[in-house]
């Protein structure tokens, strides 16, 4: 047996692409709803994924549709990556009653009950118990299902980390823990709010098998999300990824961006996942200049469909407003 040299595919052609469109369509997707926020078409909070993409991509093509997957308010690759139409993704931000939580969510709280994709949340380290209690559920019912659960290195300064991960351990849930460790939270470099830094040790103390891996690589994260489902799958318990990478854009369209050196933004951006893996594919010569050019021609109609899409979308009808309405009320 040969030597694997860095010229033999890591992936197929027909793989690679479909990791790239996923990449391309996040992207593209984000840099128009950025457009759209400034022209007040979006309103309320809006986080982009931009710079992150590889792990929506590489980590969603590891789950089946039976698994459950919970993000973060940073979730609109992962909704898109898990089959939630563009469309109704758009429409959910416009706050149209076509979106896919019929604009009630907004960009925050994206929720599609038929693609088992159980938020979008915006409490910080919110959605962790959540994905606890599906597991549970799961376990007891002997239905062999992993939960995927997303989350920032901000969480894990929240009690719901620590409560969430001892529980798992405890009770062997089929949890699958994914950390998108971007160095800043909100808005704090990690070394100033953490006093251990390398976050899957954290994980390791409640004596979850823990991994950490390149963010910015889809076929590392691909890889590693794999391993980590199937083992949980197995009945091996609960598992812990981080994924390191970063955020080109501010924490928020709100967020001026001013505790990070713009040197620093530069360096990371020399990394960005996209590129980067362009450049692969066409080292390996699963690639060419037609493939690409038909790619983003693709992504780009789906883009302008989708905001074609929420633009002509109604809004609620306002004796609907209260429908669905806990806490009293006739």
């Amino acid at each position: 047996m040969t030597a694997t040299t860095a010229r033999e595919p890591m992936v197929s052609r027909e793989h690679g692409l479909e990791l790239l469109r996923q990449m391309l369509r996040i992207r593209r997707l984000e840099e128009k709803a950025a457009e759209l926020y400034s022209e007040g078409k979006i309103r309320g909070f809006l986080h982009l994924y931009i710079g992150e993409e590889a792990i929506a991509a590489g980590a969603l093509p590891a789950l089946t549709p039976d698994d459950a997957i919970v993000a973060t308010y940073r979730e609109h690759g992962h909704a898109l990556a898990r089959g939630i139409p563009a469309g109704a993704i758009m429409a959910e931000m416009y706050g149209k009653a076509n979106g896919c939580a019929r604009g009630r969510g907004g960009s925050m709280h994206l929720f599609d009950v038929s693609r088992r994709f159980y938020g979008g949340y915006a409490i910080v380290g919110g959605g962790l118990p959540i994905a606890v209690g599906l597991a549970l559920a799961d376990k007891l019912q002997g239905r062999q299902r992993v939960t995927a659960c997303f989350f920032g290195d901000g969480a894990v300064a929240e009690g719901e980390f620590h409560e969430s991960l001892n529980l798992a351990a405890l009770w062997k849930l089929p949890i699958l823990f994914l950390c998108e460790n971007n160095r800043y939270a909100m808005g704090t470099v990690i070394e100033r709010h953490q006093s251990e830094t390398d976050l899957r040790r954290k994980a390791e103390s409640y004596r979850l098998a823990a991994e950490q891996v390149d963010g910015m690589d889809v076929l590392a994260v691909e890889t590693a999300t794999r391993r980590a489902a199937d083992a949980v799958r197995r009945g091996e318990g609960p598992r812990f990824v981080e994924f390191l990478t970063y955020r080109f854009r501010a924490h928020s369209m709100y967020d001026p961006d001013l505790y990070r050196p713009k040197e620093e933004i530069a360096q990371w951006k020399q990394r960005d996942p996209i590129p980067a893996f362009v450049g692969r594919l066409r080292e390996w010569g699963l690639l060419t200049d037609e493939d690409l050019t038909r790619l983003e021609r693709d992504v780009e109609t789906e883009i302008a469909a989708a905001v074609a899409e929420a633009e002509a979308g109604p809004w609620e009808p306002v004796e609907d407003l209260l429908k669905d309405v806990g806490g009293g009320g006739t």
